[in-house]
This record gives C-alpha cells, structure tokens and sequence, in this order.
C-alpha cells in the first residue's frame, strides 16, 4: 500500500492536475508529514547507532558523497555551471524517503536481516540530517559571482512564471503562443479538463485547476509572477478573480478580458485600466477594411479607426460612474455619438 501511493503521488505529480492537488493536499501536508517522520523516528534503534556510531557516520558521509558524485557528472553532462552542480548535488545526495518504504518492505519480506535494515534506516536518516548544514556551508562556499551576467533565457524556471494566464481558451492560446516564441516563462490555468487534455496535446503548458480560488493562483505561483492575464470567458469569474488578487497581491498587474461593455464598465470601475474588450479590435479592424474598400485610402482608413478607438476609450470612463443607471447611459451614448461626428467632421 505505502508502495503504491508513492507511486500514484509520482505520476500525478507530474499531471495536468498537479496545481489542483497541490490545493486540496495543502491542509492536510503538514500532519502527514509529521506522521510520516515520527513513524520514521520511531523505526530508529538508536541503541544500535550507540553501539558503534562511527559506521553509521560514516555509512552516511560515504552515501552523500557518492550520490552528490553522480549528480554532479550528470549535471555536468547537461552543461550546467560547476556552482549549480555542486549546490544541486549537495541538496540531493541525502537518501529518500523511499528507502524507508523499500526497507521495511524487504525486512519484512526476509530479504534483509532485523539488524542490517536498521543499520541502514540509521544512515538514511543521518544522511538527512546533515543535508542542511551542508547545503548551506556549500551555498556560502561556493558563491555566485556578482559581475557574473547570465541570460534569463538559459533556465527559464515555470515553477516560478513571470505570467500566468487564467483561462487557456482561443483568447488565451495566442497570448501563450505569444510568450513562448519570446521564451517569457509562464503557466495557464483552466477549469475545463477535457479541455486541458486537448491543449496539453499540442505540447502546451497548462494545468488542470479553478483560478478564483486563491490558493490554487498562490500554488500556481502568483506571488512571483509580474502579471496575470485574465482570459476566462466568464464575466463574474473574470470579476471575482480580480477582487481577489486586489486583496491579496495587490502588487501584481492585471490584463483581463472583458465580455461586453457592461463588463467593462464593472473592471473599468475597480482600477483595471489594461481592459480588452472581445470583439473591440476585430471590429475596428473590420471597420478599416469596409472604409478601404468603400474608396478611403489605408491611412485615412487607420487614421479614423485610431480617432474612433481614442473617443471610445474615452467615453468608457466617462459612463463608469454611470454604469447601473440606464437612462444616463443612454444619454452619455447619444452625447458621445454627436461628438464622434463632429471630430469625424472637423477632420
């Protein structure tokens, strides 16, 4: 059993699922993990290591040394720079957790003998213990040069997004494309699995998982990131989300997509102002066209858009304190259309 929910917590790991997981699994972390190390504790025959400690030490010191060897030559291999070698090598060379699960499966199995199995636990944990100290001892060793520069693009570490994308849509599908051909690192996040399962096909990134809640969004990393874009075709999601991140990261930016102009108005009216309407663009630029082939040439054409576009976003922060009375609306729309064409007029 102990064997078979290592293996399962491996393989979802690394699943479309994991922000998800990570999620529901976080209250309930830090109990299993005590439970985990105090039955662990409890497996130490300490009266063993009494005996004659400098086996085990040593058994320990020989075991770090020879895993952190490994690694090192791996990582070399891979071309990476001798300080991440050795500091990754030093903060890996500990035994695993699953040694303990392989072990008291062959003791108990009467592959090993009571004593031997012990002696090794003994090991793995003192391995463990001095895995800290060392890795820090390392780290101030063998420090990163300070003129040193190096290419943000060489590791680009999706642990840690500069962006994430919520929602992973037709909308959201450019944007990422968008991000990956100028190697920005980020993570996109929709609610639809069987839609996830789709994208992930064509080699997208992107995780199974609800963006308005805000432990999902601090899984996913969005105490790192610089942006989020809110992609999500969902105007009281959009909205809820926004609140959200407001209270909670105020310090992160905020694109978000806006459903109609209604929507609008309500992001317009909490501090958003990076608002992009669905259709607004393509509109425009269906309107450009129309006017080139009706006989204007393109940079008339382009030129009214660029008038029309600027009015607009005008008019849409004029109507914001407007937005739940109708009947002002109306009037700040007629208003707004007589001076369009008089701008249009004029010009």
């Amino acid at each position: 059993m102990g064997l078979g929910a290592f293996i399962a917590g491996l393989l979802l790991a690394n699943s479309k699922f994991r922000h998800q997981l990570e999620t529901d699994i976080e209250p309930f972390k830090g109990i299993l993990l005590g439970l985990f190390f105090i039955a662990v504790g409890m497996q130490m025959n300490l009266a063993l290591f009494m005996e004659d400690p400098w086996i085990i030490l040593l058994g320990a010191l020989g075991l770090m040394a020879l895993k952190s060897l490994v690694i090192v030559c791996l990582l070399k291999l891979q071309k990476f720079s001798l300080r991440e070698s050795l500091f990754l090598g030093v903060m890996l060379c500990q035994g695993g957790e699953f040694g303990f699960v392989i072990l008291s499966q062959a003791t108990a199995q009467g592959l090993l003998k009571s004593e031997f199995g012990q002696q090794i636990n003994l090991v793995i944990a003192f391995s463990m213990l001095f895995t800290v100290p060392l890795a820090l001892l390392v780290k101030n060793c063998v420090s990163k040069p300070k003129n040193k520069s190096d290419s943000s693009y060489d590791s680009i570490d999706h642990d840690e997004p500069e962006v994430i994308i919520a929602g992973f849509g037709r909308f959201g599908q450019i944007i990422g494309r968008m991000l990956t051909a100028s190697h920005i690192p980020f993570t996109a996040l929709d609610r639809d699995a069987s839609h996830v399962d789709f994208v992930r096909r064509f080699g997208n990134k992107i995780f199974y998982g609800d963006a308005s809640r805000m432990d999902l969004l601090r899984a996913a990393g969005v105490e790192q990131a610089k942006l989020i874009v809110l992609a999500i075709d969902d105007a009281e999601l959009t909205t809820r989300i926004v609140h959200l991140i407001q209270e909670h990261c105020p310090q992160v930016k905020i694109i978000a997509r806006a459903r109609n102009r209604a929507h609008a108005y309500q992001l317009y009216a909490l501090g958003l102002r990076h608002i992009i309407r669905e259709t607004f663009e393509s509109s425009l630029q269906a309107a450009s066209i129309t006017l080139q082939e009706l006989g204007f040439t393109e940079g008339q054409a382009l030129e009214k858009v660029d008038m029309f576009r600027i009015h607009d976003e005008q008019l849409l922060a004029e109507a914001v304190e407007y937005k739940g009375d109708l009947k002002a609306l109306i009037e700040v729309a007629s208003e707004g259309r007589k001076e369009l064409q008089d701008i249009f007029e004029k010009d």
